[in-house]
């Protein structure tokens, strides 16, 4: 079985807002993800990838666009399952104004239990998702055997929800999970389990620096999309 690289976009015009971006076009890297998107081909220069599989969405394309270019063989694969969660009415809002949303609280302590007004429920991006590594998976094995490496750029809430997955754990208990912006996590999966080699890698220690907590929540508090990561 193959060995799977998610790698969480760049630091987004969005993240840096304070807002929930959602599926909501236009939404692009800013300077500092612009900057991790460059460097992401040499963090990853030595992995013999297979295939690189994005998100539709502008800032994971943005994201992968250093790696594809230092890398003219490496064809890129886009893949609906992967997208944002639809935040649905959420999305484009301010994470701070959401926080008064009494939604927010299953949002954050039963997930399960939650779908957004207008968009879909957090148990059916992960079930989305999950498949979609699935069906990579498969199809990676057939077309360049079962110790290839790939890639996926994907978003944080998504990313979160494949790492549960992979270890067991239950979607009520995911955001106890934090991945950064540019981050990379890989999972080797095999026949019997799967394993968790890295978690939100970015090489940069300055991420766990403690800080005031993003827009819109306390320490507690998970950052829905994934937050904005290191200043």
């Amino acid at each position: 079985m193959p060995t799977l690289i998610l790698v969480r976009h760049g630091r987004s015009t969005a993240n840096t807002a304070g807002l929930l971006a959602g599926r909501t076009p236009g939404i692009g890297l800013d300077e500092q993800g612009s900057a991790q998107a460059a460097a992401l081909p040499q963090r990853l220069a030595a992995l013999p990838l297979v295939a690189a599989v994005s998100s539709p969405l502008q800032r994971c394309q943005e994201t992968l666009a250093p790696l594809l270019a230092a890398r003219p063989g490496l064809a890129l694969h886009t893949e609906e399952r992967i997208n944002e969660c639809d935040y649905g009415d959420w999305s484009g809002r301010k994470l701070a104004e959401l926080m008064d949303e009494p939604l927010m609280q299953v949002v954050q302590q039963h997930p399960s239990a939650a779908a957004f007004p207008g968009g879909e429920s957090m148990p059916a991006m992960r079930t989305r998702a999950a498949e979609a590594v699935h069906d990579w998976n498969a199809r990676v094995v057939r077309d360049h055997g079962p110790d290839a490496v790939y890639l996926m750029c994907a978003h944080g809430d998504v990313i979160k929800s494949l790492v549960a997955d992979a270890i067991g754990l239950h979607l009520d208990l995911f955001q106890r999970i934090s991945v950064e912006p540019s981050s990379i996590t890989a999972i080797r999966y095999t026949p019997l389990r799967p394993f968790l080699l890295r978690l939100s890698d970015t090489g940069d220690f300055a991420s766990l620096v403690p800080r005031a907590s993003d827009p819109g929540g306390d320490t507690s508090d998970a950052t829905v999309g994934g937050g904005a990561g290191a200043p």
